[in-house]
């Protein structure tokens, strides 16, 4: 994987977290686990893809830096 591409995705999961982290302590979000027990479903999309796209992009740092 390219090393640009791999900290972009590193970036986007990042932030993909820190909306999910947001959203998590919404006022929607928070009347939806009173009521339902659950979050809302943006909320957990934007957790779940924030932390693929973080592991995809710290596997491809690390990977593509053994490579020679």
């Amino acid at each position: 994987m390219n090393k640009v591409i791999a900290i972009a995705l590193l970036v986007v999961g990042i932030v993909l977290l820190c909306l999910g982290y947001n959203s998590y302590h919404s006022a929607a979000s928070g009347v939806s686990r009173v009521l339902s027990g659950t979050s809302t479903d943006k909320t957990l999309w934007l957790v779940i893809g924030g932390i693929f796209s973080t592991l995809a992009g710290l596997g491809g740092v690390f990977m593509g830096s053994k490579r020679a």
